[in-house]
């Protein structure tokens, strides 16, 4: 029982921290220091901290189905007849942008997962990638403040913006810390793509990502779940699934009327704390 109502306090942190541009990794690495499972093998937990995300991407998928669901009914206001009369084409193309904004990470997690997480899954350098994209976020919003906006719909986004915000998403990939939200945002930033488009594309690149992400945990860690274990996997699913929801919700309603710098200064404030939390008291 004790394990399940973790794995749920997990489950709520991940929710939170997944969309707000202020890193999972760094909150969840902090939380392991205070919470630990008890009766789950070490393999499963790391494991487990990946594959709760699939509760968070539920979440999007809920709440965005009809934007992001390519496909429709004859007679929906697409085309009449033939195979495509089946396929809304402005969603397609979506997918198709989000799949160009794939490429760079997944790439390179499929070909070095273990290796950047052996080099580079440590206390400092979260630390350091959660200050250093935190001040990012205060010079971009400030160097925004007198610029208009190029792209104020999701329709306006080019394929050669969607590969450059896939840029960015590599550097969550690479550094921890960084966030996969928060790198994505600073890309679109700047090149002049207004926050709440820059928002809605991280929550739909986030599917096909932490989906990626989650099955290729899954597969290396095979499915020989003990009973407590997969308690708390759907546990701490069903918490991210449903706190994704409410801070969805919020962030894009936050962005209407103001800027990320809250959530820059709040990253410089944490990584300082990791840093002092692990040199000092560890």
């Amino acid at each position: 029982m004790w394990d399940i109502l973790k794995a749920v306090l997990f489950g709520i942190v991940e929710g939170i921290t997944e969309w707000l541009p202020i890193s999972s990794t760094g909150h969840l690495i902090l939380l392991e220091e205070f919470v630990h499972f008890e009766n789950v093998s070490e393999n499963f937990f790391e494991m487990f901290e990946v594959v709760i995300q699939l509760g968070a991407i539920l979440a999007v998928v809920v709440l965005f189905f009809k934007r992001i669901w390519p496909f429709c009914g004859r007679g929906s206001g697409y085309r009449e007849s033939g195979p495509l009369a089946y396929i809304k084409p402005d969603v397609m193309t979506l997918w198709f942008k989000i799949l160009v904004s794939c490429i760079p990470a997944a790439v390179i997690g499929i070909l070095f997962d273990d290796a950047l997480d052996a080099l580079f899954y440590h206390w400092y350098v979260v630390a350091a990638a959660l200050i250093l994209f935190g001040v990012a976020f205060l010079v971009v919003e400030n160097w925004n403040k007198k610029r208009t906006p190029k792209v104020t719909n999701l329709s306006e986004l080019s394929f050669q913006a969607a590969l450059f915000i896939g840029a960015f998403q590599l550097l969550a990939a690479v550094f921890p810390g960084t966030s996969r939200s928060g790198a994505t945002i600073v890309g679109a930033l700047l090149i002049g793509i207004a926050r709440p488009v820059a928002a809605e594309f991280t929550f739909f690149l986030a599917i096909p990502v932490m989906f990626g992400a989650s099955l290729l945990k899954l597969v290396k860690f095979g499915l020989d779940f003990s009973g407590t274990e997969l308690a708390a996997l759907a546990a701490g699913m069903a918490a991210a699934f449903l706190v994704s929801a409410v801070v969805i919700k919020f962030l894009l309603s936050y962005i209407k009327k103001h800027d990320f710098k809250i959530f820059g200064w709040y990253r410089i404030v944490l990584g300082a704390l990791v840093f002092v939390y692990f040199l000092c008291f560890r």
